[in-house]
């Protein structure tokens, strides 16, 4: 799914970020990326959406070299990214309505036909996030879970192949953050998405990803890979292993500062 050959790419102070990275990613895997502050998660997350380019090297993403934003990679910012002055539901709507809406023979539906679907298609992500109460609210007046919520439901509605996330929950309370990282891990399971989730937080990597890429001391050469069997599973949380799996990745983050 993301193929990753030795990727070079600098800072505009010409601190080197990657030199020679390389590193796969399958269909359908859940990744976590763990690693120390200003360690270059991020910009890995840019490279990979196609939000920077690397000065050498290539990232390809079924295939394909990404020189661009490709649009089937769906891009969660830890900000929420919503429009203030729009609605939820006219947030949600908003990646549909400028990519326009195709129907089933792959061509652009007529104008009616699509403002339909659209319609639909929002609907059915508002109730399946439990937003449809506050879909006539305004970002401001709703709290920071549904705010995120209602980023992922304008994600998900353009059936995305790729989630990539970055520090999405880091903002929200406890409570708020374990509900939204089980509704993420559920709904991967349902569409089969691949997906990359960058994190500061041990205990959230361990959660999300059945398997971590850990970055270290710049620059990153080496892809270090960390098997997490269990991970990417809501169950995993309450488990003895997702305690030993908290230790081994503490121990791994503390051995690369």
């Amino acid at each position: 799914m993301i193929e990753v050959d030795g990727l070079a790419f600098h800072y505009p102070d010409d601190t080197a970020v990657f030199e020679g990275f390389s590193w796969r990613v399958a269909p359908g895997e859940a990744w976590a990326v763990l690693g120390l502050s200003g360690g270059g998660k991020t910009t890995l997350l840019y490279l990979i959406a196609g939000l920077r380019l690397p000065v050498q090297g290539t990232v390809r993403i079924g295939g394909e070299p990404i020189l661009r934003p490709r649009p089937q990679t769906g891009l969660i910012l830890q900000d929420f990214g919503l429009l203030p002055w729009a609605t939820v539901r006219d947030n949600v709507a908003l990646g549909l309505r400028i990519r326009g809406f195709y129907g089933p023979d792959g061509k652009h539906a007529p104008a009616g036909e699509a403002v339909t679907a659209r319609r639909e298609i929002t609907q059915a992500w508002l109730d399946r996030l439990g937003l449809s109460r506050v879909a006539d609210s305004f970002p401001g007046q709703i709290s920071g879970g549904q705010r995120q919520r209602t980023a992922i439901a304008r994600t998900l509605s353009l059936q995305p192949d790729l989630l990539l996330m970055d520090e999405p929950f880091a903002s929200l309370d406890a409570p708020t953050r374990e509900d939204l990282q089980n509704l993420t891990l559920q709904l991967r399971a349902e569409t089969g998405l691949t997906t990359v989730v960058v994190t500061h937080t041990i205990e959230e990597a361990a959660l999300l990803g059945a398997q971590v890429l850990l970055l270290g001391q710049l620059p990153n050469r080496t892809a270090h890979i960390i098997p997490n069997p269990g991970g990417a599973d809501p169950a995993f949380h309450t488990s003895p292993r997702y305690t030993k799996a908290c230790a081994l990745l503490r121990r791994e983050l503390e051995a690369v500062r």
